[in-house]
């Protein structure tokens, strides 16, 4: 198999839809297609099952997909391992993150890079948080900091940089907003606002999670692109939203209170990767990073 096609297959059973499939791997749509029917010759049985709403592995692409993976994040590996030796840490490295506390990570990240690897550049870029995962897997980002654990089959979590309590926002006249605390199972008699949806489900566990511990339907609210106007809409009285305790002093607001969980665990920050990208640049940062930095509320 030729590393193009390897490389499509694994990312449309990731994706699951030509279309993103196509943008991520910057070709046609019409180019994916004919890359997987060329496999499936090979192969001589279908790898995916299509209709016109839905793609799926068959049993047959699921083993292929199952063997291919760690074969290919090694071989992508071993190569990045050979470049760096002969390049050594030098060129730029791309570090994107999202939001305030993300933000002030940076130089607790970047520092101890740039004193260690002084040839190597370090370019920092903002991203909204709707497209933060998208623009990792087209390779515009190397690092990402954001949220951990951020798990997928073709995600790498580095070190906690950051821990954090995690509070609920809540309109400032809502009657939780008069509590001590508040417990996860509160989030059973209040709509919950959703954040941009480019992150998968699993990202917003424990945070948002969808039942409680007793098994009650949390409520889903309405979205927003960025965080400041999810607070926007929990100041008028719109829902509330699980956050962490950076936000009391980056995004204070007259109309929003913010109220401790006393039941959930805290919010760790670190950096995330494509495994299959994994290179010199990326292995220096993680090592890098300092020990983990522990905030109050």
């Amino acid at each position: 198999m030729e590393r193009y096609e390897i490389e499509a297959f694994l990312t449309l059973a990731e994706e699951l839809h030509f279309g993103r499939t196509a943008v991520r791997l910057r070709v046609t749509t019409a180019r994916v297609s004919q890359v997987i029917s060329k496999l499936e010759r090979r192969v001589g049985a279908p790898l995916f099952e299509r209709t016109s709403r839905s793609v799926a592995l068959t049993p047959i692409g699921q083993r292929l997909h199952d063997d291919l993976r760690p074969a290919f994040e090694r071989l992508e590996a071993a190569l990045a391992t050979a470049v760096a030796a002969g390049r050594g840490v030098t060129g730029v490295l791309r570090v994107g993150f999202v939001g305030a506390a993300a933000g002030q990570l940076m130089d607790l990240a970047t520092d101890p890079f740039r004193g260690r690897h002084p040839d190597c550049e370090v370019a920092i870029l903002e991203v909204r948080l709707g497209e933060a995962l998208t623009r990792l897997r087209a390779d515009e980002l190397d690092v990402l900091i954001t949220c951990l654990p951020l798990t997928g089959p073709d995600l790498a979590n580095g070190p906690v940089l950051l821990s954090e309590p995690r509070l609920l926002a809540v309109p400032a006249a809502h009657p939780l907003a008069g509590r001590g605390s508040v417990s996860v199972e509160d989030l059973a008699e209040v709509a919950v606002l959703r954040a941009p949806c480019s992150l998968p489900d699993h990202w917003r566990e424990p945070g948002s999670p969808r039942l409680t511990p007793a098994g009650r339907a949390i409520p889903e609210g309405g979205s927003a692109a960025t965080f400041p106007e999810i607070l926007a809409l929990v100041g008028a009285g719109r829902g509330v939203f699980p956050v962490g305790a950076h936000a009391t002093r980056s995004h204070a607001r007259d109309d929003v209170a913010f109220v401790p969980f006393h039941d959930t665990p805290t919010l760790d920050w670190g950096p995330v990767w494509r495994a299959s990208r994994a290179n010199a640049r990326i292995r220096a940062f993680a090592e890098a990073a300092g020990p983990p930095v522990r905030q109050r509320a």
